[in-house]
């Protein structure tokens, strides 16, 4: 059966923009590819005799070595077709995929997803997760966000660390509100900005778009503490699952 070598390399040059990298004079055949940015192997290529894997006789075939997050699935994975313990690379949470087909190529790229994923610097993980939702405090005393939403749909505010583009914020206004007000999509990050008075200190900005607005007396602080186990709302903080979903209605 044909090896599935040259369509891991199309994929991670295309997806990845990584270059394929020989690094072995005695081993010419092995490929590895890395981040750019903090130069971690996420994929490594070798072609091994199948009875260093237990499989019957010597013939070589390709086995691609890819990292995990999870010692679980890892270990859940080995016991399938076509997975083994990472060969040359069993510590921590590697794992060899065979390249004759045994796994479909879709079924490797997705584990080639998560491998890059896992070995990212927390800059690379940051740029690519998911949209999240944010709780973020607003306090009246600095900026009058009750009526915010007046006159416009959208406003700077100020950066929480970790919001990124596309993510949404719901704020909580404090006393004497003390309430989830608004919900809003980030539209815009980085915004330089400098401003420091009584102890409040910004230095970048975004853009929020209003989405919702909500009655002061649906999600007031007692209903927050009392229903979702929020005791405070200082800082940015992830929005509880059965929060979000009950903002959502």
């Amino acid at each position: 059966m044909a090896s599935l070598r040259e369509d891991v390399f199309a994929y991670v040059r295309k997806k990845y923009k990584s270059e394929i990298e020989y690094l072995w004079l005695r081993f010419p055949s092995y490929a590895v590819f890395r981040h750019q940015d903090n130069r971690k192997w996420y994929g490594i290529v070798m072609d091994i005799p199948r009875s260093k894997l237990g499989l019957e006789n010597d013939e070589p075939v390709d086995v691609l070595n890819v990292k995990l997050d999870s010692p679980l699935l890892a270990d859940l994975l080995t016991r399938e077709k076509g997975y083994f313990p990472g060969y040359h690379i069993s510590r921590g949470n590697w794992i060899s995929i065979l390249l004759d087909g045994s796994v479909p190529l879709d079924e490797v790229c997705a584990w080639i997803d998560r491998s890059w994923q896992a070995t990212a610097s927390a800059k690379t993980k940051q740029k690519t997760r998911p949209p999240k939702e944010w709780l973020i405090p607003s306090n009246p005393k600095y900026f009058d966000i009750v009526h915010a939403f007046d006159d416009k749909d959208e406003i700077n505010w100020k950066q929480g660390a970790g919001i990124k583009k596309g993510d949404t914020v719901f704020l909580y206004v404090g006393a004497p509100v003390s309430a989830i007000l608004y919900k809003c999509r980030v539209t815009e990050t980085d915004i330089p900005y400098q401003f420091r008075r009584e102890g409040l200190t910004i230095k970048s900005l975004m853009k929020i778009r209003l989405q919702k607005r909500y009655d002061p007396e649906r999600f007031p602080f007692a209903v927050l503490n009392d229903r979702y186990q929020i005791y405070a709302v200082r800082g940015p903080r992830s929005v509880p699952e059965d929060l979000s979903a009950d903002l959502k209605r």
